[in-house]
């Protein structure tokens, strides 16, 4: 099923080229945000002058800015000054690119793959269930362009994140707030309902459990809701993603911070997490934060200190590559995940749980830690970056010093890992 009928190849080179071209904006965006502090300041950076070599300052000529391209061309170098430029130019060119195409071929299904049920980002509970659906195929191509979008500012995210260790609001701020409008303008971009259940669930628990916490074993049909008020569940949708992808996030910020006295998760993922789930949803959110990106990030760490290379990485791009491989991956993901989430208000039983059960072995590797003489980060001068221990010279006496301006709000130093180095220097005082 393809939009006005175009050839599939067509279609498929068309958003090649618009993809590469838009990684060539994405570049932009990738060096301009962190140079300035504040949002507004990073949006009007885009457009604040023209792009040009950083030592002979010569602006670049249209033919040496073609996606991919340009860069293969020059040969890697500034045409003037023979400055080198980095390949991440490219790349990232090639990447957007890449993805572009590989999400159309995911969330829009051919004919040749049957039935438009039985592809893409489908759930047995989702918008195609909806009567005031007005074309199935209009409404996969407009969630497609929005979630391509997300795409876009994960890239951003996670470049700026690898390099630098912090994540500019520029890159998930403008994405979150868009995307809860659209939802509820047009009530049905979500991929799976506010809140869905198996009612069997609940009939065995009334028959196990005293009658006192019967009222607690709520049951409701969210598609009845959706279908008389579409817009204001897209919405809701949207909102609820937003304050549970960054409220769990924010959550585990600060059991950490109680357990380790020092700042567990940089204020950066919090953001990107809320900018996530009000685009997937909560329950996927969910899916991305607790169950794909630590394991991810996991095997990456762990390979790392066997490599000798320290296990400090930054968290954010994990959080992004998770999110990928949800959307990526949903039709073999999600029918497992959807076991968990058909408990109903069961979860929220098992989430307390959880958070329990973290709490709990942070403290006993706090013990072990103890037990085997190893000292704590506060001792050793170590201060976090968006969630990662990092080691601080001893005799750097400016947190500011060969970096970028900073705001003055706690928050912000906070996500950049410079809060506690900035507590110490000023005796406690924020």
């Amino acid at each position: 099923m393809i939009l006005l009928d175009l050839p599939l190849p067509f279609v498929l080179t068309f958003l090649f080229i618009i993809g590469s071209c838009i990684g060539s904006f994405l570049n932009v965006c990738i060096y301009r945000f962190p140079i300035r502090r504040r949002l507004w300041d990073q949006l009007r950076a885009l457009n604040s002058h023209g792009s040009g070599c950083p030592r002979c300052s010569s602006a670049i000529r249209w033919y040496d800015n073609i996606p991919i391209f340009g860069w293969l061309r020059l040969g890697g170098r500034c045409r003037f000054c023979r400055l080198p430029i980095s390949p991440r130019y490219p790349l990232v060119e090639l990447l957007t690119a890449v993805l572009f195409v590989v999400l159309y071929l995911v969330e829009i299904p051919q004919h040749a793959h049957g039935s438009p049920l039985a592809w893409g980002l489908y759930s047995d509970d989702g918008p195609q269930n909806l009567t005031n659906l007005h074309s199935l195929e209009l409404w996969l191509h407009v969630r497609y362009l929005l979630h391509a979008a997300l795409i876009c500012a994960l890239i951003v995210a996670s470049m700026i994140d690898l390099e630098l260790w912090i994540i500019p609001d520029g890159s998930t701020v403008p994405l979150m707030l868009t995307w809860i409008v659209l939802s509820g303008a047009f009530g049905q971009n979500w991929i799976v309902p506010l809140w869905f259940q198996d009612l069997s669930v609940i009939q065995t628990l009334q028959t196990l459990l005293p009658e006192s916490v019967a009222p607690l074993l709520f049951y409701w049909d969210c598609l009845p809701f959706a279908q008389q008020w579409p817009h204001l569940h897209g919405l809701l949708v949207s909102l609820t993603g937003l304050v549970v992808g960054g409220g769990v996030v924010w959550l585990v910020r600060i059991i950490g911070a109680a357990v380790f006295k020092r700042e567990a998760m940089g204020f950066g993922d919090v953001v990107l997490m809320a900018m996530v789930g009000s685009v997937i949803g909560w329950q996927a959110s969910l899916i991305v934060f607790l169950f794909l990106a630590p394991l991810m990030a996991s095997v990456v760490a762990f390979s790392s200190l066997l490599l000798g290379r320290g296990t400090e990485i930054p968290y954010g791009p994990w959080l992004s590559l998770a999110t990928l491989v949800l959307l990526l991956g949903w039709r073999l993901i999600w029918p497992a995940a959807e076991q968990f989430f058909d408990q109903g208000p069961v979860l929220l039983l098992l989430g307390l749980i959880m958070f329990g059960l973290l709490v709990v072995v942070l403290q006993m590797i706090q013990l072990l830690k103890r037990l085997l003489g190893i000292q704590g980060p506060a001792q050793e001068g170590v201060f976090v970056d968006d969630g990662i221990p990092i080691l601080y010279p001893a005799e750097r006496s400016d947190p500011c010093a060969g970096l970028w301006q900073r705001s003055n709000w706690s928050g912000i130093r906070s996500g950049q890992g410079l809060q506690q180095q900035h507590m110490w220097k000023c005796n406690g005082r924020d």
